[in-house]
């Protein structure tokens, strides 16, 4: 007995989103599958909302990007995650018509508690695969930050983790995102 599945593609899911099919449910297409977004805890709500003002001040003030939290980006492998944390391209009414793409993403954050395995594992490789430059996963549970940069292939061959220090964003040099801001109270 062969068992198959349905592929979602990025139209069909968003027909199903316009007519409220998932109204009641988290979730997010990956990879065309519909998968259960984990529930969001009072930490991941705490800091993820933290570190998007703190970066709203570094990078919105001089239109340098927008900082856009839990919203969708839309991305060509059938994939339309919903990070906590993106940080595009400040194309305005673009936006109306259609969730940032790949090549609107300067870099994506993750919050993660329990969803960390599915984050580093799963979403690094959809987003090493359609290019997003830089991609930081805050590990909760051993408050550290891992980047991941240089997308080749489906993978990203560079791979950073850190506690402390400053960083700055591979699109803005110039500025510099404190660690311990995203990772402590």
């Amino acid at each position: 007995m062969t068992i198959s599945t349905y592929q979602w593609t990025i139209d069909r899911y968003h027909q199903a989103v316009k007519a409220g099919v998932f109204d009641d449910q988290a979730i997010e297409l990956l990879k065309g599958e519909l998968v259960l977004m984990s529930p969001e805890g009072t930490p991941h709500a705490y800091y993820s909302d933290r570190a998007a003002r703190y970066l709203r001040r570094l990078l919105e003030t001089d239109d340098l990007a927008y900082v856009r939290e839990a919203k969708p980006i839309t991305l060509p492998n059938a994939s339309e995650p919903e990070p906590d944390i993106a940080i595009v391209q400040p194309l305005d009414q673009v936006y109306l018509e259609h969730h940032p793409y790949p090549e609107n993403v300067f870099w994506i954050i993750e919050y993660a508690q329990s969803s960390l395995m599915k984050d580093l594992e799963i979403k690094s490789k959809i987003y090493a695969e359609v290019n997003i430059v830089e991609y930081w996963v805050i590990d909760l549970r051993d408050k550290q930050l891992i980047v991941f940069r240089d997308p080749v292939n489906g993978e990203y061959r560079s791979k950073v983790t850190l506690t402390y220090g400053a960083l700055a964003p591979l699109s803005f040099p110039n500025v510099q995102v404190d660690v311990r801001r995203l990772i402590t109270v």
